[in-house]
Protein backbone atom coordinates (compact mmCIF):
# COMPACT_ATOMS: atom_id res chain seq x y z
CA UNK A 1 0.00 0.00 0.00
CA UNK A 2 2.68 2.57 0.83
CA UNK A 3 4.68 1.57 -2.48
CA UNK A 4 1.39 1.93 -4.37
CA UNK A 5 0.40 5.62 -2.33
CA UNK A 6 4.39 6.33 -3.12
CA UNK A 7 3.48 5.69 -7.28
CA UNK A 8 0.83 7.82 -7.13
CA UNK A 9 2.15 10.76 -5.47
CA UNK A 10 5.47 10.26 -7.53
CA UNK A 11 7.21 10.09 -4.06
CA UNK A 12 11.28 10.66 -5.32
CA UNK A 13 12.77 6.91 -3.32
CA UNK A 14 10.04 5.28 -5.48
CA UNK A 15 9.76 6.53 -8.72
CA UNK A 16 13.31 6.54 -9.33
CA UNK A 17 14.41 3.26 -8.19
CA UNK A 18 12.30 2.20 -11.18
CA UNK A 19 12.98 4.79 -13.75
CA UNK A 20 16.90 3.97 -12.91
CA UNK A 21 15.75 0.18 -13.63
CA UNK A 22 13.87 1.21 -17.08
CA UNK A 23 16.36 3.61 -18.25
CA UNK A 24 19.65 0.51 -17.80
CA UNK A 25 17.47 -1.62 -20.19
CA UNK A 26 15.67 0.26 -22.97
CA UNK A 27 16.91 -1.79 -25.36
CA UNK A 28 15.89 -5.01 -23.63
CA UNK A 29 12.60 -3.78 -22.86
CA UNK A 30 11.94 -2.73 -25.99
CA UNK A 31 12.64 -6.18 -27.62
CA UNK A 32 10.34 -7.69 -24.15
CA UNK A 33 7.83 -5.15 -25.21
CA UNK A 34 7.63 -6.42 -29.35
CA UNK A 35 7.52 -9.74 -28.48
CA UNK A 36 5.10 -9.63 -25.77
CA UNK A 37 2.52 -8.76 -28.77
CA UNK A 38 3.22 -12.37 -30.11
CA UNK A 39 4.04 -14.53 -27.41
CA UNK A 40 1.84 -14.37 -24.71
CA UNK A 41 -0.52 -16.78 -24.98
CA UNK A 42 -4.54 -16.00 -24.71
CA UNK A 43 -6.09 -17.45 -22.13
CA UNK A 44 -9.17 -19.22 -23.66
CA UNK A 45 -11.38 -21.31 -20.98
CA UNK A 46 -11.64 -25.40 -21.22
CA UNK A 47 -15.31 -25.45 -21.64
CA UNK A 48 -14.71 -23.32 -24.88
CA UNK A 49 -11.91 -25.68 -26.50
CA UNK A 50 -14.46 -28.46 -26.59
CA UNK A 51 -15.97 -26.93 -29.77
CA UNK A 52 -13.88 -28.53 -32.63
CA UNK A 53 -13.59 -25.12 -34.58
CA UNK A 54 -12.28 -23.14 -31.72
CA UNK A 55 -9.86 -26.43 -30.54
CA UNK A 56 -8.20 -26.00 -34.41
CA UNK A 57 -7.56 -22.39 -34.71
CA UNK A 58 -6.54 -22.55 -30.94
CA UNK A 59 -3.83 -24.94 -31.97
CA UNK A 60 -3.28 -23.12 -35.54
CA UNK A 61 -2.66 -20.52 -33.14
CA UNK A 62 -0.13 -22.54 -31.05
CA UNK A 63 1.77 -23.72 -34.07
CA UNK A 64 1.86 -20.04 -35.56
CA UNK A 65 3.58 -18.91 -32.20
CA UNK A 66 6.19 -21.86 -31.95
CA UNK A 67 7.24 -20.65 -36.08
CA UNK A 68 7.46 -16.89 -34.94
CA UNK A 69 9.91 -18.06 -32.13
CA UNK A 70 12.17 -20.03 -35.18
CA UNK A 71 11.89 -17.27 -36.91
CA UNK A 72 12.69 -14.76 -35.02
CA UNK A 73 15.55 -16.68 -33.50
CA UNK A 74 16.99 -16.80 -37.35
CA UNK A 75 16.41 -13.14 -37.51
CA UNK A 76 18.53 -12.48 -34.87
CA UNK A 77 20.78 -15.18 -35.52
CA UNK A 78 21.59 -13.32 -39.21
CA UNK A 79 21.69 -9.81 -37.75
CA UNK A 80 24.09 -10.98 -35.41
CA UNK A 81 25.94 -12.80 -38.08
CA UNK A 82 28.00 -9.62 -39.76
CA UNK A 83 26.54 -10.86 -42.83
CA UNK A 84 24.76 -8.22 -45.58
CA UNK A 85 21.98 -9.11 -47.72
CA UNK A 86 23.08 -6.33 -50.69
CA UNK A 87 26.64 -8.16 -51.07
CA UNK A 88 24.94 -12.14 -51.38
CA UNK A 89 23.02 -10.23 -53.96
CA UNK A 90 26.21 -9.43 -55.30
CA UNK A 91 27.69 -12.18 -55.16
CA UNK A 92 24.54 -14.47 -56.62
CA UNK A 93 24.71 -11.90 -59.65
CA UNK A 94 28.23 -12.13 -60.73
CA UNK A 95 27.77 -16.02 -60.05
CA UNK A 96 24.53 -15.98 -62.48
CA UNK A 97 26.59 -14.26 -64.99
CA UNK A 98 29.79 -16.43 -64.61
CA UNK A 99 27.27 -19.55 -65.11
CA UNK A 100 25.88 -17.60 -67.79
CA UNK A 101 29.13 -17.19 -69.89
CA UNK A 102 30.36 -20.61 -68.87
CA UNK A 103 27.33 -22.11 -70.35
CA UNK A 104 27.79 -20.51 -73.83
CA UNK A 105 31.48 -21.48 -73.65
CA UNK A 106 30.49 -25.46 -73.52
CA UNK A 107 28.52 -24.76 -76.05
CA UNK A 108 30.62 -23.44 -78.48
CA UNK A 109 33.21 -26.14 -77.71
CA UNK A 110 30.59 -29.02 -78.18
CA UNK A 111 29.99 -27.53 -81.51
CA UNK A 112 33.77 -27.27 -82.31
CA UNK A 113 34.17 -30.76 -80.94
CA UNK A 114 31.22 -32.52 -82.82
CA UNK A 115 33.00 -32.06 -86.23
CA UNK A 116 36.31 -33.84 -84.98
CA UNK A 117 36.61 -37.80 -85.28
CA UNK A 118 36.20 -40.07 -82.03
CA UNK A 119 34.53 -36.87 -80.34
CA UNK A 120 33.51 -39.55 -77.81
CA UNK A 121 36.63 -41.03 -76.56
CA UNK A 122 38.53 -37.48 -76.45
CA UNK A 123 35.69 -36.11 -73.92
CA UNK A 124 35.63 -39.21 -72.02
CA UNK A 125 39.83 -38.69 -71.65
CA UNK A 126 39.08 -35.22 -71.13
CA UNK A 127 36.70 -36.40 -68.08
CA UNK A 128 39.22 -38.25 -66.70
CA UNK A 129 42.34 -35.76 -66.88
CA UNK A 130 39.33 -33.03 -65.40
CA UNK A 131 38.95 -35.58 -62.17
CA UNK A 132 42.93 -36.47 -61.62
CA UNK A 133 43.15 -32.70 -61.64
CA UNK A 134 40.61 -32.21 -59.20
CA UNK A 135 42.01 -34.72 -57.46
CA UNK A 136 45.19 -33.41 -57.59
CA UNK A 137 44.24 -29.75 -56.43
CA UNK A 138 42.66 -31.33 -53.27
CA UNK A 139 45.73 -32.93 -52.69
CA UNK A 140 47.71 -29.66 -52.94
CA UNK A 141 45.01 -28.10 -50.78
CA UNK A 142 45.70 -30.88 -48.52
CA UNK A 143 49.34 -30.06 -48.68
CA UNK A 144 48.42 -26.40 -48.19
CA UNK A 145 46.88 -27.20 -45.21
CA UNK A 146 49.53 -29.08 -43.49
CA UNK A 147 51.92 -26.76 -44.35
CA UNK A 148 49.78 -24.02 -42.73
CA UNK A 149 49.36 -26.02 -39.60
CA UNK A 150 53.02 -27.06 -39.62
CA UNK A 151 53.87 -22.96 -39.64
CA UNK A 152 51.42 -22.34 -36.93
CA UNK A 153 53.40 -25.05 -34.94
CA UNK A 154 56.23 -23.57 -35.78
CA UNK A 155 55.44 -20.45 -34.94
CA UNK A 156 53.85 -21.70 -31.08
CA UNK A 157 56.66 -23.14 -30.77
CA UNK A 158 59.07 -19.93 -31.39
CA UNK A 159 56.36 -18.23 -28.90
CA UNK A 160 57.18 -20.83 -26.37
CA UNK A 161 60.38 -20.74 -26.79
CA UNK A 162 60.91 -17.10 -26.58
CA UNK A 163 58.48 -17.05 -23.13
CA UNK A 164 61.30 -20.03 -21.73
CA UNK A 165 64.02 -17.54 -22.57
CA UNK A 166 62.25 -14.63 -21.27
CA UNK A 167 61.07 -16.96 -17.97
CA UNK A 168 65.15 -18.50 -17.93
CA UNK A 169 66.40 -14.57 -18.30
CA UNK A 170 63.96 -13.09 -15.21
CA UNK A 171 65.15 -16.26 -13.21
CA UNK A 172 68.76 -15.46 -13.80
CA UNK A 173 68.36 -11.60 -12.83
CA UNK A 174 66.09 -12.69 -9.76
CA UNK A 175 68.70 -12.26 -7.16
CA UNK A 176 67.60 -12.32 -3.72
CA UNK A 177 68.78 -8.84 -3.26
CA UNK A 178 66.35 -7.71 -6.66
CA UNK A 179 63.71 -9.67 -5.23
CA UNK A 180 63.45 -8.18 -2.12
CA UNK A 181 63.97 -4.68 -3.57
CA UNK A 182 60.94 -5.44 -6.15
CA UNK A 183 58.98 -6.80 -2.98
CA UNK A 184 59.35 -4.05 -0.66
CA UNK A 185 58.39 -1.47 -3.35
CA UNK A 186 55.73 -3.70 -4.03
CA UNK A 187 54.72 -3.91 -0.20
CA UNK A 188 55.51 0.27 0.06
CA UNK A 189 52.48 1.02 -2.86
CA UNK A 190 50.00 -1.57 -2.12
CA UNK A 191 50.10 0.08 1.59
CA UNK A 192 50.01 3.49 0.53
CA UNK A 193 47.17 2.47 -1.75
CA UNK A 194 45.66 0.42 1.09
CA UNK A 195 46.11 2.97 3.84
CA UNK A 196 45.54 6.36 1.98
CA UNK A 197 44.25 6.80 -1.69
CA UNK A 198 41.46 3.29 -1.44
CA UNK A 199 39.68 5.18 2.21
CA UNK A 200 40.24 9.28 0.98
CA UNK A 201 38.12 7.69 -2.28
CA UNK A 202 35.85 5.36 -0.12
CA UNK A 203 35.56 8.22 2.19
CA UNK A 204 34.54 10.49 -0.67
CA UNK A 205 32.48 8.55 -2.12
CA UNK A 206 30.01 8.19 1.14
CA UNK A 207 30.10 11.60 1.27
CA UNK A 208 28.81 12.16 -1.97
CA UNK A 209 26.42 9.23 -1.81
CA UNK A 210 25.15 10.98 1.56
CA UNK A 211 24.85 14.46 -0.70
CA UNK A 212 22.91 12.46 -2.69
CA UNK A 213 20.10 10.68 -0.37
CA UNK A 214 19.84 13.96 1.73
CA UNK A 215 19.51 15.96 -1.83
CA UNK A 216 16.88 12.81 -2.79
CA UNK A 217 14.98 12.93 0.63
CA UNK A 218 14.25 16.40 0.86
CA UNK A 219 11.06 17.91 -1.12
CA UNK A 220 11.80 19.87 -4.09
CA UNK A 221 12.93 23.49 -3.84
CA UNK A 222 11.35 26.59 -4.89
CA UNK A 223 12.71 30.04 -5.48
CA UNK A 224 12.60 31.09 -2.32
CA UNK A 225 14.72 28.26 -1.23
CA UNK A 226 16.99 29.25 -3.28
CA UNK A 227 17.47 32.61 -2.64
CA UNK A 228 17.87 31.52 1.28
CA UNK A 229 20.76 29.13 -0.06
CA UNK A 230 22.21 31.98 -2.31
CA UNK A 231 22.46 34.74 0.66
CA UNK A 232 23.76 31.86 3.17
CA UNK A 233 26.29 31.18 0.70
CA UNK A 234 27.21 34.65 0.25
CA UNK A 235 27.83 35.22 4.05
CA UNK A 236 30.36 32.22 4.09
CA UNK A 237 32.33 33.77 1.17
CA UNK A 238 32.38 36.96 3.02
CA UNK A 239 33.79 35.73 5.87
CA UNK A 240 36.31 33.51 4.45
CA UNK A 241 37.69 36.81 2.52
CA UNK A 242 37.53 38.37 6.08
CA UNK A 243 39.84 36.11 7.09
CA UNK A 244 42.09 35.56 4.52
CA UNK A 245 42.50 39.12 5.09
CA UNK A 246 42.97 39.19 8.57
CA UNK A 247 45.89 36.26 7.62
CA UNK A 248 47.11 38.91 5.09
CA UNK A 249 47.56 42.05 7.53
CA UNK A 250 49.37 39.19 10.16
CA UNK A 251 51.94 38.32 8.19
CA UNK A 252 54.13 36.77 10.12
CA UNK A 253 57.38 35.83 8.49
CA UNK A 254 57.63 32.41 10.15
CA UNK A 255 54.18 31.39 8.82
CA UNK A 256 55.99 32.27 5.28
CA UNK A 257 58.50 29.61 5.56
CA UNK A 258 56.36 27.30 7.07
CA UNK A 259 53.73 28.55 4.01
CA UNK A 260 56.24 27.63 1.25
CA UNK A 261 57.78 24.17 3.07
CA UNK A 262 53.38 23.45 3.29
CA UNK A 263 53.26 24.38 -0.49
CA UNK A 264 56.25 22.15 -1.19
CA UNK A 265 54.57 19.29 0.36
CA UNK A 266 51.61 19.76 -0.78
CA UNK A 267 53.18 19.29 -4.45
CA UNK A 268 55.15 16.40 -3.62
CA UNK A 269 51.74 14.68 -2.22
CA UNK A 270 49.95 15.57 -5.44
CA UNK A 271 52.61 14.26 -7.42
CA UNK A 272 52.40 11.12 -5.28
CA UNK A 273 48.53 11.06 -5.37
CA UNK A 274 48.89 11.40 -9.71
CA UNK A 275 51.10 8.58 -9.88
CA UNK A 276 49.04 6.15 -7.84
CA UNK A 277 46.01 7.12 -10.06
CA UNK A 278 48.09 6.15 -12.79
CA UNK A 279 49.31 3.21 -11.52
CA UNK A 280 46.03 2.03 -10.67
CA UNK A 281 44.50 2.87 -14.09
CA UNK A 282 47.79 0.71 -15.96
CA UNK A 283 46.92 -1.78 -13.64
CA UNK A 284 42.81 -1.66 -14.62
CA UNK A 285 44.18 -1.65 -18.19
CA UNK A 286 46.31 -4.52 -17.49
CA UNK A 287 43.63 -6.65 -15.87
CA UNK A 288 41.00 -5.69 -18.63
CA UNK A 289 43.26 -6.74 -21.53
CA UNK A 290 44.46 -10.01 -20.02
CA UNK A 291 40.30 -10.69 -19.54
CA UNK A 292 40.06 -9.34 -23.44
CA UNK A 293 42.79 -11.64 -24.32
CA UNK A 294 41.35 -14.98 -22.41
CA UNK A 295 37.58 -14.12 -24.19
CA UNK A 296 39.05 -13.92 -27.97
CA UNK A 297 41.13 -17.04 -27.29
CA UNK A 298 37.94 -18.75 -25.99
CA UNK A 299 35.98 -17.34 -28.72
CA UNK A 300 38.65 -17.48 -31.77
CA UNK A 301 39.08 -21.06 -31.33
CA UNK A 302 36.36 -24.24 -32.97
CA UNK A 303 35.40 -27.08 -30.65
CA UNK A 304 38.66 -28.63 -31.92
CA UNK A 305 41.31 -25.50 -31.44
CA UNK A 306 40.61 -24.86 -34.66
CA UNK A 307 40.67 -20.85 -35.47
CA UNK A 308 37.67 -19.70 -36.56
CA UNK A 309 37.12 -17.26 -38.87
CA UNK A 310 34.28 -14.53 -38.15
CA UNK A 311 32.77 -11.27 -39.71
CA UNK A 312 35.04 -8.94 -41.22
CA UNK A 313 37.70 -10.95 -41.64
CA UNK A 314 35.46 -13.97 -43.73
CA UNK A 315 34.73 -10.99 -46.25
CA UNK A 316 38.28 -10.22 -46.47
CA UNK A 317 39.30 -13.77 -46.64
CA UNK A 318 36.41 -13.78 -49.81
CA UNK A 319 37.87 -10.72 -51.27
CA UNK A 320 41.23 -12.36 -51.94
CA UNK A 321 40.12 -15.17 -52.92
CA UNK A 322 38.24 -13.22 -55.77
CA UNK A 323 41.53 -11.71 -56.96
CA UNK A 324 43.63 -15.02 -56.42
CA UNK A 325 40.91 -17.04 -58.74
CA UNK A 326 41.35 -14.74 -61.44
CA UNK A 327 45.09 -14.51 -61.02
CA UNK A 328 44.84 -18.44 -60.83
CA UNK A 329 42.78 -18.41 -63.96
CA UNK A 330 45.53 -16.26 -65.69
CA UNK A 331 48.16 -18.07 -64.48
CA UNK A 332 46.59 -21.36 -65.74
CA UNK A 333 46.09 -20.23 -69.49
CA UNK A 334 49.47 -19.10 -69.29
CA UNK A 335 50.62 -22.54 -68.19
CA UNK A 336 48.47 -24.17 -70.93
CA UNK A 337 50.49 -22.08 -73.37
CA UNK A 338 53.82 -23.32 -72.06
CA UNK A 339 53.05 -26.55 -72.53
CA UNK A 340 52.05 -26.15 -75.39
CA UNK A 341 55.87 -24.93 -76.19
CA UNK A 342 57.17 -27.00 -73.72
CA UNK A 343 55.74 -30.08 -75.88
CA UNK A 344 56.86 -28.67 -79.56
CA UNK A 345 60.70 -27.76 -77.60
CA UNK A 346 60.69 -31.43 -76.45
CA UNK A 347 59.44 -32.87 -80.13
CA UNK A 348 62.16 -30.63 -81.70
CA UNK A 349 65.15 -32.27 -78.88
CA UNK A 350 63.72 -35.48 -79.71
CA UNK A 351 64.57 -34.95 -83.87
CA UNK A 352 67.38 -33.51 -83.04
CA UNK A 353 68.73 -36.32 -80.67
CA UNK A 354 67.72 -38.87 -83.52
CA UNK A 355 69.75 -36.75 -85.81
CA UNK A 356 72.61 -36.55 -83.09
CA UNK A 357 72.76 -40.49 -82.91
CA UNK A 358 72.66 -41.45 -86.78
CA UNK A 359 75.93 -38.83 -87.15
CA UNK A 360 77.71 -40.51 -83.99
CA UNK A 361 76.88 -44.13 -85.59
CA UNK A 362 78.63 -43.30 -89.20
CA UNK A 363 81.34 -41.64 -87.25
CA UNK A 364 81.78 -44.78 -85.37
CA UNK A 365 81.67 -46.78 -88.51
CA UNK A 366 84.00 -44.36 -90.54
CA UNK A 367 86.51 -45.09 -87.36
CA UNK A 368 86.12 -48.83 -87.68
CA UNK A 369 86.65 -48.73 -91.40
CA UNK A 370 89.73 -46.43 -90.95
CA UNK A 371 91.23 -48.46 -87.87
CA UNK A 372 91.18 -45.54 -85.04
CA UNK A 373 87.67 -46.63 -83.32
CA UNK A 374 87.03 -44.41 -80.70
CA UNK A 375 89.23 -41.46 -81.55
CA UNK A 376 85.78 -39.46 -81.09
CA UNK A 377 85.55 -39.82 -77.64
CA UNK A 378 88.72 -40.05 -76.27
CA UNK A 379 89.19 -36.50 -78.00
CA UNK A 380 86.14 -35.52 -76.33
CA UNK A 381 87.83 -36.50 -72.85
CA UNK A 382 91.21 -35.00 -73.24
CA UNK A 383 89.29 -31.79 -74.34
CA UNK A 384 87.09 -31.83 -70.78
CA UNK A 385 89.95 -32.86 -69.10
CA UNK A 386 91.80 -29.77 -70.28
CA UNK A 387 89.17 -27.36 -69.55
CA UNK A 388 88.75 -28.49 -66.11
CA UNK A 389 92.51 -28.16 -65.67
CA UNK A 390 92.80 -24.48 -66.96
CA UNK A 391 89.55 -23.54 -64.73
CA UNK A 392 91.51 -24.58 -61.38
CA UNK A 393 94.54 -22.86 -62.59
CA UNK A 394 92.82 -19.45 -63.06
CA UNK A 395 91.14 -20.10 -59.54
CA UNK A 396 94.21 -20.57 -57.37
CA UNK A 397 96.16 -17.55 -59.37
CA UNK A 398 92.85 -15.35 -58.29
CA UNK A 399 92.42 -16.81 -54.52
CA UNK A 400 96.47 -15.67 -54.09
CA UNK A 401 96.36 -12.53 -55.89
CA UNK A 402 93.21 -11.38 -53.83
CA UNK A 403 94.69 -12.85 -50.32
CA UNK A 404 98.07 -10.57 -50.84
CA UNK A 405 95.92 -7.32 -51.85
CA UNK A 406 93.76 -7.98 -48.90
CA UNK A 407 96.51 -8.47 -46.32
CA UNK A 408 98.31 -4.86 -48.04
CA UNK A 409 95.14 -2.91 -47.80
CA UNK A 410 94.16 -4.07 -44.32
CA UNK A 411 97.81 -3.26 -42.85
CA UNK A 412 97.30 0.62 -44.44
CA UNK A 413 93.98 0.80 -42.84
CA UNK A 414 95.02 0.07 -39.17
CA UNK A 415 98.05 3.08 -39.91
CA UNK A 416 95.33 5.57 -40.94
CA UNK A 417 93.10 4.50 -38.39
CA UNK A 418 95.64 4.92 -36.11
CA UNK A 419 96.98 7.94 -37.09
CA UNK A 420 93.69 9.41 -37.66
CA UNK A 421 92.65 8.69 -33.62
CA UNK A 422 95.56 10.02 -31.86
CA UNK A 423 94.96 13.74 -32.03
CA UNK A 424 91.00 12.52 -30.80
CA UNK A 425 91.85 10.81 -27.93
CA UNK A 426 94.02 13.40 -27.07
CA UNK A 427 90.84 15.63 -27.56
CA UNK A 428 88.40 13.01 -25.71
CA UNK A 429 90.97 12.95 -22.34
CA UNK A 430 89.97 17.10 -21.77
CA UNK A 431 87.02 16.44 -22.79
CA UNK A 432 86.08 13.90 -20.27
CA UNK A 433 87.41 16.75 -17.49
CA UNK A 434 85.35 19.42 -19.09
CA UNK A 435 82.30 17.05 -18.79
CA UNK A 436 82.90 16.45 -14.64
CA UNK A 437 83.25 20.22 -13.93
CA UNK A 438 79.90 20.63 -16.14
CA UNK A 439 78.05 17.71 -14.78
CA UNK A 440 79.07 19.68 -10.91
CA UNK A 441 77.45 22.59 -12.72
CA UNK A 442 74.65 21.19 -13.84
CA UNK A 443 73.44 19.65 -10.68
CA UNK A 444 74.21 23.00 -8.81
CA UNK A 445 71.71 24.62 -11.16
CA UNK A 446 69.14 22.15 -11.52
CA UNK A 447 68.72 22.42 -7.72
CA UNK A 448 68.59 26.37 -7.82
CA UNK A 449 65.69 25.45 -10.61
CA UNK A 450 64.19 23.36 -8.28
CA UNK A 451 63.95 25.67 -5.63
CA UNK A 452 62.63 28.68 -7.59
CA UNK A 453 60.47 26.45 -9.60
CA UNK A 454 58.37 25.30 -6.14
CA UNK A 455 58.38 28.87 -5.04
CA UNK A 456 56.88 29.93 -8.43
CA UNK A 457 54.76 26.82 -8.15
CA UNK A 458 53.29 27.95 -4.67
CA UNK A 459 52.76 31.61 -6.17
CA UNK A 460 50.68 30.31 -9.04
CA UNK A 461 48.63 28.20 -6.96
CA UNK A 462 48.08 31.18 -5.03
CA UNK A 463 47.16 33.61 -7.84
CA UNK A 464 44.86 30.84 -9.49
CA UNK A 465 42.90 30.38 -6.70
CA UNK A 466 42.92 34.29 -6.36
CA UNK A 467 41.60 34.10 -9.71
CA UNK A 468 39.07 31.04 -9.28
CA UNK A 469 37.25 33.17 -6.46
CA UNK A 470 36.90 36.54 -8.74
CA UNK A 471 35.62 34.71 -11.51
CA UNK A 472 32.99 32.95 -9.25
CA UNK A 473 32.24 36.38 -7.75
CA UNK A 474 31.73 37.57 -11.33
CA UNK A 475 29.97 34.79 -12.39
CA UNK A 476 26.95 35.65 -9.39
CA UNK A 477 26.98 39.15 -9.68
CA UNK A 478 25.88 38.74 -13.34
CA UNK A 479 23.60 36.40 -12.53
CA UNK A 480 21.95 38.59 -9.91
CA UNK A 481 22.20 41.20 -12.67
CA UNK A 482 20.65 38.93 -15.21
CA UNK A 483 17.76 38.00 -12.92
CA UNK A 484 17.37 41.56 -11.65
CA UNK A 485 16.91 42.37 -15.07
CA UNK A 486 13.77 39.96 -16.29
CA UNK A 487 12.28 40.83 -12.56
CA UNK A 488 12.13 44.46 -13.60
CA UNK A 489 10.82 43.28 -17.13
CA UNK A 490 8.28 41.32 -16.06
CA UNK A 491 6.87 43.84 -13.47
CA UNK A 492 6.88 46.10 -16.06
CA UNK A 493 4.70 44.21 -18.23
CA UNK A 494 2.32 43.47 -15.39
CA UNK A 495 2.36 47.39 -14.62
CA UNK A 496 1.50 47.90 -18.13
CA UNK A 497 -1.17 45.57 -18.17
CA UNK A 498 -3.20 46.81 -15.25
CA UNK A 499 -3.29 49.93 -16.55
CA UNK A 500 -4.77 48.82 -19.38
CA UNK A 501 -7.48 47.33 -17.43
CA UNK A 502 -7.64 50.73 -15.44
CA UNK A 503 -8.25 52.76 -18.46
CA UNK A 504 -10.64 50.20 -20.09
CA UNK A 505 -12.71 49.61 -16.73
CA UNK A 506 -12.67 53.81 -16.26
CA UNK A 507 -13.45 54.43 -20.07
CA UNK A 508 -17.41 55.50 -20.99
CA UNK A 509 -16.50 53.79 -24.23
CA UNK A 510 -18.90 50.80 -24.07
CA UNK A 511 -17.00 48.74 -26.80
CA UNK A 512 -13.57 49.26 -24.36
CA UNK A 513 -15.64 48.18 -21.27
CA UNK A 514 -16.31 44.92 -23.22
CA UNK A 515 -12.90 44.28 -23.49
CA UNK A 516 -12.15 44.60 -19.84
CA UNK A 517 -10.86 41.25 -18.37
CA UNK A 518 -13.21 41.64 -15.34
CA UNK A 519 -16.26 42.25 -17.55
CA UNK A 520 -14.80 39.15 -19.83
CA UNK A 521 -14.60 36.52 -16.44
CA UNK A 522 -17.79 37.27 -14.96
CA UNK A 523 -19.62 36.99 -18.02
CA UNK A 524 -18.10 33.36 -18.26
CA UNK A 525 -18.99 33.18 -14.29
CA UNK A 526 -22.06 33.71 -15.37
CA UNK A 527 -22.35 31.61 -18.36
CA UNK A 528 -20.74 28.35 -15.80
CA UNK A 529 -23.20 29.04 -13.45
CA UNK A 530 -26.17 28.51 -15.70
CA UNK A 531 -24.47 25.24 -16.93
CA UNK A 532 -24.13 23.88 -13.75
CA UNK A 533 -27.19 24.71 -12.68
CA UNK A 534 -28.56 22.66 -16.25
CA UNK A 535 -26.10 19.84 -15.11
CA UNK A 536 -28.16 19.55 -11.75
CA UNK A 537 -31.13 19.41 -12.96
CA UNK A 538 -30.40 16.32 -15.26
CA UNK A 539 -28.59 14.58 -12.33
CA UNK A 540 -32.06 14.87 -10.63
CA UNK A 541 -33.77 13.46 -13.13
CA UNK A 542 -31.56 10.18 -13.88
CA UNK A 543 -31.43 9.90 -10.62
CA UNK A 544 -35.09 9.40 -10.29
CA UNK A 545 -35.49 7.52 -13.35
CA UNK A 546 -32.60 5.11 -12.57
CA UNK A 547 -34.20 2.54 -10.74
CA UNK A 548 -37.26 2.13 -13.06
CA UNK A 549 -34.36 1.65 -16.13
CA UNK A 550 -32.54 -0.66 -14.44
CA UNK A 551 -36.12 -2.83 -13.73
CA UNK A 552 -36.22 -2.18 -17.47
CA UNK A 553 -33.62 -2.84 -18.32
CA UNK A 554 -33.30 -6.53 -16.59
CA UNK A 555 -36.60 -7.28 -18.12
CA UNK A 556 -35.22 -7.02 -21.60
CA UNK A 557 -32.10 -9.44 -20.75
CA UNK A 558 -34.80 -12.21 -18.79
CA UNK A 559 -36.83 -11.40 -22.59
CA UNK A 560 -33.44 -12.08 -24.16
CA UNK A 561 -32.37 -15.15 -22.59
CA UNK A 562 -36.02 -16.82 -23.02
CA UNK A 563 -35.83 -15.65 -26.85
CA UNK A 564 -32.18 -17.45 -27.17
CA UNK A 565 -33.76 -20.94 -25.18
CA UNK A 566 -36.30 -21.38 -27.49
CA UNK A 567 -34.49 -21.03 -30.42
CA UNK A 568 -31.85 -23.37 -28.80
CA UNK A 569 -35.03 -25.59 -28.42
CA UNK A 570 -36.26 -25.03 -32.28
CA UNK A 571 -32.54 -26.18 -33.25
CA UNK A 572 -32.77 -29.28 -31.46
CA UNK A 573 -36.22 -30.21 -32.25
CA UNK A 574 -35.43 -29.37 -35.80
CA UNK A 575 -32.29 -32.41 -35.78
CA UNK A 576 -34.71 -35.15 -34.06
CA UNK A 577 -37.16 -34.66 -36.86
CA UNK A 578 -34.23 -34.86 -39.71
CA UNK A 579 -32.88 -37.80 -37.63
CA UNK A 580 -36.03 -39.40 -37.53
CA UNK A 581 -37.23 -39.10 -41.12
CA UNK A 582 -33.74 -40.22 -42.24
CA UNK A 583 -34.62 -43.35 -39.81
CA UNK A 584 -37.67 -44.08 -41.55
CA UNK A 585 -37.01 -43.59 -44.77
CA UNK A 586 -33.70 -46.07 -44.09
CA UNK A 587 -36.25 -48.64 -42.49
CA UNK A 588 -38.65 -48.38 -46.09
CA UNK A 589 -35.26 -49.67 -48.14
CA UNK A 590 -34.34 -52.37 -45.92
CA UNK A 591 -38.43 -53.59 -46.21
CA UNK A 592 -38.08 -53.16 -49.95
CA UNK A 593 -35.06 -54.98 -50.12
Amino acid sequence: SSFRQGLVTGSKPVVHPILHWLLQRVAELKKRAYLARFLVKLEVPTEFLLDDVINDTYHQYEEMVEGFKTYHKECEHLRNSGFSTAEIRRDINAMEEEKDQLIKRVERLKKRVESVSNHQRMLEQARQLRVEKEREESLTHQKQEQKNQLFQAEQRLLRLQQQLKDLRQAAADATPDSLMRRLEEEIKINTYMVTEKLPKELEGMRRTVQCMQKVASEPAMGQGDLQGMEDKIKAVDSQINQLIEKRMMRNDPIDDKLTLYRQQASIIIRKKETKAEELQEAREELAAAERELKQRGSHGQGPHGEEVIRGDELKRLVAKLRSKGTIYKKKRQGIAELRAEYGVLQRTEEILKQRHDTIQQKLQTVEAEKGISGYSDTQEELERVSAIKSELDEKKGRTLDDMSEMVKKLNSMIVEKKSALAPVIKELRSLRQRRVELSQDYEEKKAQYESCAAGLESNRSKLEQEVKALREEMAQKENRYHYINAMSEIIEMQIQRAAEEMKAYVSSDLQEKKKAIRDVYMKNIAEQELLGKKLREEQKIVRESHSANMEQMKMWRDLEQLMECKRQCFIKAQSQVSIGQIIQEGGEDRLVL
